[in-house]
């Protein structure tokens, strides 16, 4: 059992995609795909990958029973011929299905067509070079099983032959039982030879005989068992002929210097930035991790001197420029960007935040040169008015303190000569002026 399981060919995602090329390489959506000559023994996953299948190929491989295509509904065309099936089966749910091609395989069982009895668009069927087709009575049998036959081997199924089929219907169904009864003895006779050549041959190969010359010169009926036989044959025959070239082994790269220092190593190329935080007292690191890598590949270790970041089996380590402390060290996913942030306190020093805090609060001060106290005085503006305010021209302008000591102008001196200059003089009284308090003031 082991020697057939490390011999098995799987039908793999990677394996369709490569047959899928005519459709863009995209198997959801596919079509028609052609497996053949792959060694698959055993149909699998193409009945959830590939739901819209119309047209299938798997001739020439070592498949020895039909399952899981019983999802693919609008199979229309299916060819199995040249594997090694012995019944007809789980063909029920490919309601599609019009031709059926089963030649040369090993299928005795005959009455086991009664499972296509269902299927109402099938009109091909080929048996040609299996057991069941040399039974007598054969064709008749097949045609009265499956009514909805047009073509039996290729040959078309005339009207005149399926009355005669069906008039003779119970005496065809019991030779026929028969047949597939004598069939079935035979066939147990022949797996249990096969079973004893199986052990006659690992004796010999224990014993380190040679067995190609032998194993060629022996006669051995046409099975399923002496297909498989022949085909681990040639196997091992091929890989003895043509070795597959060793693999080198990956390059193992020292991680620390001789005396002890740790390398600075980056084999997955992520971005990193590693900064000192003198205000937290710690070292940060931050990776640009993928974003949408989950985070079951990332590994992260934190040790005094240096620091280890595994990300899918690529190594990223760094020195670090100081002592830390592991036991209070975290790591931390960014959700929206995906980054790693790794904080890693530092084994000795203490937080700067209340120095830093005191020190931006002193230095301003500092900066503001001390305010005299004429400058603390508010300063006086005042409106001049120019000459030509008599024209009915207005000149207002603002003139500073300063501008009191200045003199200057066409009208004569400063701001202060000009206004002691238009000062009104009270004109004294004349020598007859009796004040009489009794007379109204002139308006």
């Amino acid at each position: 059992v082991l020697n057939k399981l490390f011999h098995m060919v799987q039908i793999t995602e990677d394996l369709v995609r490569r047959r899928a090329e005519h459709n863009e390489c995209q198997i959801s959506t596919l079509e028609e795909l052609s497996l053949h000559q792959q060694d698959i023994e055993k149909i699998e996953h193409l009945d959830k990958w590939c739901r819209d299948l119309k047209i299938l190929y798997l001739q020439s491989n070592l498949i020895g029973k039909i399952e899981n295509v019983g999802r693919l509904k609008k199979l229309e065309y299916l060819n199995l011929a040249l594997n090694n099936i012995e019944r007809v089966e789980n063909l029920e749910g490919c309601e599609s299905l019009a031709k059926l091609d089963l030649t040369v395989n090993f299928i005795g069982d005959i009455l086991s067509l009664a499972s296509l009895t269902g299927l109402v668009n099938l009109r091909e069927l080929y048996l040609t070079g299996n057991p069941c087709a040399q039974f007598e009575s054969y064709r008749d049998f097949v045609i009265c099983t499956l009514p909805q036959l047009k073509y039996l081997d290729g040959e078309e199924i005339s009207r005149s032959e399926r009355i005669k089929a069906e008039q003779n219907y119970p005496f065809i169904y019991e030779r026929t039982r028969q047949a597939q009864a004598d069939w079935a003895r035979q066939r147990e006779v022949e797996r249990q030879e096969a079973a004893e050549r199986q052990r006659e041959r690992e004796k010999l190969k224990a014993a380190g005989a040679g067995l190609d010359e032998q194993f060629m010169q022996e006669k051995v009926p046409y099975t399923p068992e002496s297909r498989i036989e022949t085909h681990e044959f040639m196997q091992e025959k091929r890989r003895r002929e043509n070795p597959e070239p060793e693999k080198p082994a990956p390059k193992q790269h020292p991680l620390f210097f001789p005396d002890g220092r740790p390398y600075n190593i980056n084999e997955s190329k992520l971005d990193f930035t590693l900064t000192d935080d003198e205000e937290n007292n710690a070292y940060i690191l931050d990776v640009a991790v993928f974003k949408h890598m989950d985070t079951s590949l990332i590994d992260c270790d934190v040790q005094p001197q240096y620091i280890r970041v595994t990300v899918k089996g690529r190594l990223l380590q760094l020195a670090l420029p100081g002592e830390v402390r592991t036991d209070e060290s975290s790591a931390v996913r960014s959700a929206t960007t995906g980054h790693l942030l790794v904080t890693m306190p530092k084994a000795h020093g203490e937080p700067l935040r209340k120095s830093a805090a005191s020190a931006a609060v002193a230095k301003p001060a500092a900066a503001v040169p001390p305010t005299t106290k004429t400058e603390s005085q508010p300063r006086h503006a005042y409106l001049e008015v120019d000459e030509s305010s008599r024209r009915g021209v207005v000149d207002l302008r603002v003139v500073p303190p300063e501008a009191d000591k200045v003199s200057g102008g066409k009208n004569g001196g400063g701001f202060a000569g000009r206004s002691t200059a238009k000062t009104a003089v009270e004109r004294p009284n004349s020598p007859g002026f009796v004040d009489d308090p009794d007379v109204p003031p002139l308006i």
